[in-house]
């Protein structure tokens, strides 16, 4: 067994951020398991097969067929067994999606296989593989290892590593693989796909993220948070206070039983700074606070800090933004 296969999750026609982020851990440790390989799954999905080969991986396996077109377990699981089968991979990775979470341990299981999951470190030793993961609701990292002497499964959890750099010097072998169904991988089957309903940018892959703590004092100050994101063009994301406040739902939730994020642009309003917060964001290139406490947490790890009320400075920056993309719309 040698080299690493990445299960590459698509979003309709593009490949999901987490995903890509995956393929970052997969590079991390091809130094010592061998070369990488990517499988793509889906319908119609020979372009953007292509297209990954930009981010690192020297073979993509593709299985395009209408009997993958929706992201069902059953099928996607059994895909991934043949690949697995035709790579006799060290170590296999997939995101810690839904679907991520679902299939792997379906395939470790057929192949009595460890399975680590939610992964936030990768290291490869001369016989074990050793992850760290969250437990305890994320209160503490727990260091996990499993021996060499089998493949074995990982699940990535989102803004644990950094997403490889494209290069579109960089090509990929191309191999289309054939995976037969049987009636019990058929079982379930989706009837339709709906939107979430709520508008913006999807939090885990946003560039820029405005996240409001406890600071704000209620779920209404989120309204303005909401507006200086839209004028940056980011999402919206919380602390975990807040979600168990109810001020805003779960899935916003940023932090170790949260979400991570990586963005270019941080900006907390009325956040402390606790870690169980920042080690969610510890990825984030800027990270600019506006909160009325200078000794926060937050405040002190920022780049820049504002230390003045936030209802007096969100609304004139977010004018400010606003005029300036007036501005540049007229130029």
């Amino acid at each position: 067994m040698a080299g690493v296969l990445v299960f590459v999750e698509l979003a309709g026609s593009e490949p999901r951020g987490v995903a890509l982020e995956t393929l970052g851990a997969a590079a991390h440790v091809a130094g010592t398991l061998g070369e990488v390989t990517a499988l793509v799954i889906g319908h119609e999905c020979h372009a953007v097969a292509e297209r990954i080969g930009q981010y690192g991986p020297s073979r993509v396996l593709v299985v395009d067929d209408p009997a993958f077109a929706a992201p069902v377990a059953g099928p996607y699981a059994r895909a991934l067994e043949a690949a697995v089968a035709a790579t006799e991979p060290a170590l296999v990775l997939l995101p810690a999606t839904t679907l991520g979470r679902d299939i792997a341990p379906i395939v470790a299981t057929r192949l009595g296989a460890p399975h680590l999951v939610e992964c936030m470190s990768l290291t490869v030793e001369d016989q074990t593989i050793t992850v760290t993961r969250p437990v305890y609701q994320g209160k503490l990292l727990t260091t996990v290892t499993a021996p060499r002497d089998t493949v074995v499964f990982a699940t990535v959890r989102a803004g644990a590593f950094k997403a490889p750099t494209p290069d579109e010097a960089k090509q990929a072998t191309i191999e289309r693989m054939t995976v037969t169904l049987d009636a019990a991988d058929q079982r379930a089957a989706v009837t339709g796909l709906a939107p979430k309903g709520r508008g913006g940018t999807a939090l885990e892959s946003a560039p820029i993220v405005v996240v409001g703590g406890r600071g704000i004092g209620g779920p209404q100050g989120f309204a303005l948070l909401e507006e200086l994101a839209a004028a940056l063009g980011g999402a919206v994301g919380c602390t975990r206070a807040v979600s168990d406040l109810g001020w805003r739902p779960h899935d916003e939730q940023i932090g170790q039983t949260g979400k991570q994020v990586s963005p270019k642009l941080y900006l907390g309003v009325g956040v402390s700074g606790a870690v169980q917060h920042t080690v969610g964001m510890r990825g984030a290139e800027v990270v600019v606070a506006i909160n009325r406490d200078p000794n926060a947490p937050l405040v002190q790890m920022a780049d820049f800090a504002i230390v003045a009320d936030y209802n007096e400075i969100v609304p004139r920056l977010t004018k400010r933004l606003q005029e300036l993309r007036e501005a540049a719309g007229k130029a």
